[in-house]
């Protein structure tokens, strides 16, 4: 690499100047992430003379002739592989660009690649910007026209690993540094008709139809980065309190508590030569189903293409409607072939897997009881399922949550422990994803940050149930649509209220009526409370619920009782309390509502990689 010399006015000798900080490539790509360029506090200029690799996908193309452009760029030393000599010799010799037209006419020798812009006609540069997931920002990488074919080797989507030197953009606006491309060594090319996202800003609404694309996009690439920021938090706030990681399990034989309906998991629909029963009844009917859903992608496909063509609004419309009929006609195919499959009381159980009936766990808290009743402060972070029957937007089928069980402790502890670990992620998030941050401001909501710094400036607000009544019944110039009195769970609306207007910060809601909460919660001296709290954050609504549990023995077997469950189910949970019973305390955290807090994102279902609702299981 090429050394710079100093020299002052008065034309002494200088010692030679150091060379520049080396950027470190990664260990096992041998690429160098964009995010240890661009993410520096010099924004990369103190790079500039470095050769780096770097790897990416093209968000944008621009050319420029080479009249206009700047004159860094060195000589080429390597064209795209796999572009013929024949591509080659017409970008790099002008000259011959008319004669190839004249032969491509009379011959065929090669097709014509038609011209995007007015450049193409002499000598140009091109100007990509890439994105390799790293961090919010591209890198510019510039590279002469004749290292590939204008336009139809390096496209929008498409992959690209380049060697070359940093360089200090001459009129530097948002970035300083760009690369000038000097070997290509590898392209990944896209087919440019059926890629989705090829104009510079999509919705999220359109990105979810395109689930493993839409990484790709900046403002997913963010929330991806931000939940992940989130988790690994998580797992250090526990670690420097002491708390031990458990893996719990995804399937479970228990129902944890008033979760409504639970996904059961069972193999014995799937007898039959391995066709599901209901399945081979439609099949006997020619009804099949297999052929409805594959029109309906088709034509959703070709909705795409109406919408990047820009057809006029009443195909689209026609297109979208015909689409809905689609939609719902195998909707109505589904219920009928549901109401001919078996049910669960039908289905003997000793033939299945298990040997008993299973389901996918609404939540670990039950399992980390037994952890903490032996390790003392146990957690998890995993997903757990929820059959909701609601398309609201704050409602998903599978969810991730952080769920944390500690012994010798009480509700106000926990309520403490809860309150640390939101405080501790928002923080983390803004001394740690500044950038990410900024970037969902930009693009998804502005108020972002600034909600993070409401969260971590002070105390949250604490309320018992019969205080947040008394607030919400003395609201004059609104009405809720849920009826307020005791008893009642408040709504999402009423919970709206007592963060997002009365308070204007997270307010802890706490000692609820035992009938809206679960079995195992521990019962006050009242005998009417729990003890029993949620948080509720601005926007988000419940980020957060926990409680103390029920460690008397004789009170925990009544409540089970009382709500009819079956008592051989819990036989081990009543086990704990027979033998060395211990006060101790829960709470789970909702990562996806986290998100949303953290990235002002208004729909859960762009918190999430692959959002799982009714109705929706892409992928």
């Amino acid at each position: 690499m090429a050394s710079r010399e100093t020299t002052v006015s008065d034309g002494s000798n200088q010692p030679e100047a150091p060379p520049p900080p080396a950027v470190e490539p990664s260990k096992y790509s041998k690429t160098t992430a964009l995010k240890s360029i661009l993410n520096r506090d010099d924004k990369g200029l103190g790079l500039v003379g470095q050769r780096v690799v770097v790897g990416g996908w093209v968000n944008s193309r621009k050319e420029r002739a080479e009249s206009d452009a700047p004159s860094q760029l060195p000589p080429p030393r390597a064209a795209v592989p796999g572009v013929s000599c024949y591509d080659v010799l017409v970008q790099r010799v002008p000259f011959l660009r008319p004669i190839a037209r004249i032969l491509v006419g009379v011959i065929g020798a090669q097709p014509e690649k038609p011209a995007a812009s007015p450049a193409k006609d002499g000598p140009f540069t091109v100007y990509l910007r890439i994105n390799d997931g790293s961090c919010s920002s591209n890198l510019q990488v510039v590279m002469d026209s004749s290292m590939s074919l204008p336009g139809q080797v390096i496209t929008v989507g498409t992959s690209i690993l380049v060697q070359g030197m940093l360089q200090k953009i001459l009129a530097p606006k948002k970035h300083v540094v760009e690369l000038i491309v000097e070997n290509i060594l590898h392209v990944g090319v896209v087919d440019v008709k059926s890629y989705p996202l090829t104009k510079p800003r999509i919705s999220l609404v359109s990105l979810r139809d395109h689930p493993h694309l839409r990484p790709r996009s900046i403002a997913i690439g963010s929330v991806t980065r931000i939940c992940s920021n989130l988790i690994y938090t998580g797992h250090g706030f526990f670690h420097k309190k002491g708390f031990i990681h458990v893996q719990t399990p995804i399937i479970t034989s228990m129902n944890a508590g008033n979760h409504g309906k639970m996904f059961q998991v069972t193999t014995l629909l799937s007898n039959s030569g391995g066709k599901d029963k209901s399945a081979a009844v439609h099949e006997h009917e020619g009804v099949d189903l297999q052929a409805f859903r594959a029109a309906i992608r088709e034509k959703s496909k070709r909705i795409d293409e109406l919408r990047r063509s820009d057809s006029n609004k009443e195909a689209l419309s026609a297109a979208e409607q015909d689409l809905q009929r689609s939609k719902e006609l195998v909707l109505m195919l589904e219920k009928q072939q549901q109401s001919t499959a078996p049910s669960a009381g039908e289905l003997d159980f000793s033939n299945d897997f298990f040997s008993r009936p299973v389901y996918l766990s609404a939540s670990a808290g039950l399992h980390l009881e037994s952890y903490a009743c032996g390790l003392s402060s146990v957690y998890t972070i995993g997903p757990v399922f929820q059959t909701d029957e609601s398309k609201s937007a704050e409602k998903l089928a599978e969810m991730w949550m952080i769920e944390a069980e500690l012994a010798f402790t009480e509700l106000q502890d926990v309520m403490n422990c809860a309150e640390d670990l939101v405080q501790s992620l928002c923080y983390s998030l803004m001394e740690t994803a500044g950038n990410d941050l900024k970037c969902v401001s930009k693009q998804i909501e502005k108020n972002c940050i600034k909600r993070l710094k409401s969260i971590v400036s002070g105390s949250f607000a604490r309320i018992t149930y019969s205080e947040a009544l008394n607030i919400l019944n003395q609201v004059k110039d609104k009405s809720f649509l849920s009826k307020v009195g005791w008893g009642n769970t408040l709504s999402e609306e009423q919970e709206s209220y007592l963060a997002d207007e009365f308070y204007r910060r997270p307010v802890i809601v706490y000692e609820y009526p035992k009938e809206v909460k679960p079995f195992y919660v521990r019962v006050s001296d009242d005998g009417r409370t729990v003890s029993a709290f949620d948080i509720i954050a601005p926007k988000v609504g419940v980020m957060v619920r926990g409680s103390q549990k029920e460690e008397r023995m004789d009170v925990i077997v009544k409540r089970i009782q009382e709500l009819g469950l079956p008592h051989e189910q819990y036989e081990w949970y009543i086990d704990l309390r027979k033998h060395g019973s211990v006060k101790h305390s829960g709470f789970s955290l909702d990562i996806e509502k986290m998100v949303m807090t953290a990235t002002g994102l208004a729909d859960v279902k762009d918190a999430i990689p692959f959002p799982r609702v009714r109705g929706h299981a892409k992928l």
